[in-house]
């Protein structure tokens, strides 16, 4: 055992002289994580919903009207939430996205651990309650929580714990939705602070790693199913949908100009 444990400091340090290599290297373990953490998300949710969607039902039999447990469940998750957070972890709170990007500009990447337990409990509560939110958000803290975490218990520079946050983040996105691309757009375009090949490799690592990790448990269809999209006319190798795509980017470009 103990000549084990030698062998893999003396690999961390060898890695660690390596600046890219060794940030490669843990943003492959950030992407296993956060993409196992995406996975236990959705169980809990999973969960939570299966106790709470017989809630209408039992307001039936006891007062004779279903809709109480449809007010209730959403009540009874927020009642559970708002201490929580409150008590454990403050920064939990809200979307999620603002959260990280504070911690990027401001703290260089360094997020307390806790917030992903805390956040990926309130979460799941609110979520499988019925509360009107989604999963986008929390999966993005959680798996920045979880990448500055690492970035934090290794000697890193600033530089590599503020790409591993983004790494994680959209590790996470990439995991729950299966939108690899996706992850890695969302990273570079909200959270990476310069995009290079020492920063967007190391995402893409971590986001191809959770998808693949998700795709395990959930499989390789997409996470919602459009129907209209499954129509021949919508079929993405018509050339005669460029044109539209084109003239709605033009219109868009224009409106966008205008409102800011």
């Amino acid at each position: 055992m103990n000549q084990l444990l030698f062998q893999a400091q003396s690999l961390l340090r060898a890695l660690q002289s390596r600046e890219r290599i060794f940030t490669l290297f843990v943003s492959f373990v950030v992407g296993i994580v956060s993409g196992l953490t995406a996975v236990v998300l959705r169980i809990m949710i999973r969960s939570i919903q299966d106790a709470f969607v017989h809630l209408p039902a039992l307001m039936e039999r006891l007062a004779g009207v279903p809709w109480l447990g449809v007010v209730l469940g959403p009540a009874l998750g927020g009642m559970l939430v708002g201490p929580i957070i409150w008590r454990w972890a403050p920064e939990a709170k809200g979307h999620g996205v603002p959260e990280v990007m504070d911690a990027i500009y401001y703290s260089e990447g360094r997020i307390r651990p806790v917030v992903a337990a805390i956040k990926s409990l309130a979460s799941a509560l609110a979520i499988g309650t019925g509360a009107s939110v989604g999963r986008e958000g929390p999966i993005i803290q959680i798996g920045a929580s979880l990448g500055s975490t690492i970035g934090q218990v290794l000697p890193m520079a600033s530089w590599q714990r503020i790409t591993l946050v983004a790494a994680g983040a959209g590790a996470g996105i990439a995991a729950t939705f299966n939108t690899p691309i996706g992850g890695i757009l969302f990273a570079v375009y909200l959270l990476l602070h310069e995009v290079s090949v020492s920063t967007l490799v190391p995402v893409a690592v971590s986001t191809v790693t959770a998808t693949y990790i998700g795709r395990l448990f959930f499989g390789v269809h997409p996470s919602f199913v459009i129907p209209a999209l499954q129509q021949p006319y919508f079929h993405p190798l018509n050339p005669w949908l460029l044109g539209p795509y084109a003239a709605l980017g033009v219109f868009m470009g224009v409106a966008s100009t205008v409102y800011i």
